[in-house]
């Protein structure tokens, strides 16, 4: 009975030690491949800016990384997504260390940890400005380049007939190869977002029928000052001259109707020309704003002081003198633009 048992014996010691050997790979294998995607990535300046374009797979990133020298096996990376079910990466710059190791790049590819830019579209520029200087930009994607009005709201999904004030001044954030569309419409809902808040606390008795014309309001304080403590006083003056139906005189908007041919100085026959801006010859607000509005003209717009003010005139300093009568306003116009006049005067903001 015991001799009858002998072969299996030997076939069953066999399979032990079968199994055992392959045990013994299977470990070896596991602790090798656990070894090489924990090595860490090799760098030859210790850092790379690496690129993913938009739709390329892990499979292909995986080829180039390890062509580059970056990562030891492709195949061990793609087999590890697959055991893990992380397959899918994002497009997008990132910024790679020696720290990494191919299962921290693996995670790295599938967050929000891309390189990050940034850009600041400034108060009291007008919308070509800010779009020009968007395009200055080598890593922005220019869509809007070269397109009518008429052609960039389409991209844009904006339903207006001008697009001037219509985009907060702020700085954004963006990713390389990001579109100005993208950023515009990041720009075009903040303000829209700031100027339904301020319309909604708005102070009240104001002579705009609109939350359009409170922001055009808002865009000739901008350019009339860079005090913030002038601010309200300012909207106060354009309120009450609006509410006495008086026009609101106001040399910005002279510019604005000019456009190019302005050229740092404004004439006599520039205050009389009949343009749908100036504010010398047209009774009430212009047409639309004339620049780019920080939240605290929108603010001065919709909260004027309660002052008796109905005039002012620029020192010379970027500020300004107040005045409530007509005589008042002629003795300062005297003091600080004729017998005082300052060598560096300037009687706006810069922008």
């Amino acid at each position: 009975m015991l001799d009858a048992l002998g072969p299996w014996r030997r076939y069953l010691i066999g399979f032990v030690v079968a199994m055992a050997l392959m045990s013994a790979a299977l470990l070896g294998a596991y602790l090798w491949a656990s070894q090489q995607l924990q090595r860490n990535l090799q760098l030859a300046d210790g850092q790379l800016l690496y690129t993913i374009p938009a739709g390329a797979s892990l499979a292909s990133v995986s080829r180039d990384l390890e062509k580059q020298g970056v990562i030891p096996s492709a195949r061990l990376l793609r087999l590890y997504a697959r055991i893990t079910e992380q397959g899918g990466i994002r497009r997008g710059e990132f910024q790679l260390d020696e720290s990494l190791n191919s299962i921290t790049l693996l995670a790295k590819f599938r967050s929000d940890d891309v390189v990050q830019y940034h850009i600041t579209l400034l108060e009291g520029w007008r919308y070509q400005q800010a779009l020009d200087y968007i395009h200055s930009k080598d890593n922005i994607k220019a869509e809007l380049q070269g397109l009518s009005w008429d052609e960039q709201k389409l991209k844009l999904g904006i339903e207006l007939d001008h697009p001037e004030g219509y985009f907060f001044p702020d700085t954004y954030r963006y990713q390389n190869g990001e579109s100005d569309v993208a950023i515009l419409k990041r720009a075009h809902k903040k303000l829209q977002s700031i100027l339904q808040r301020e319309w909604e606390n708005r102070a009240k008795a104001l002579p705009y029928k609109s939350p359009a014309e409170a922001l055009v309001m808002a865009s000739i304080i901008e350019k009339e000052t860079a005090q913030d403590s002038e601010r309200e006083t300012i909207s106060g003056v354009f309120i009450r001259r609006l509410q006495k139906n008086m026009r609101l005189q106001t040399d910005p908007t002279v510019i604005y109707g000019m456009g190019d041919r302005y050229k740092g100085n404004i004439r006599r026959k520039d205050l009389r020309e009949a343009t749908p801006y100036n504010t010398y010859v047209i009774k009430g607000l212009p047409p639309t704003p004339i620049a780019l509005v920080a939240e605290r003209s929108i603010y001065a717009a919709m909260h004027p002081d309660s002052s008796n003010y109905l005039y002012f005139v620029a020192k010379g300093d970027g500020s300004h003198k107040f005045s409530a009568t007509l005589d008042e306003h002629n003795r300062a116009v005297r003091e600080y633009q004729i017998e005082n006049r300052k060598s560096n005067y300037r009687s706006a903001p810069k922008s």
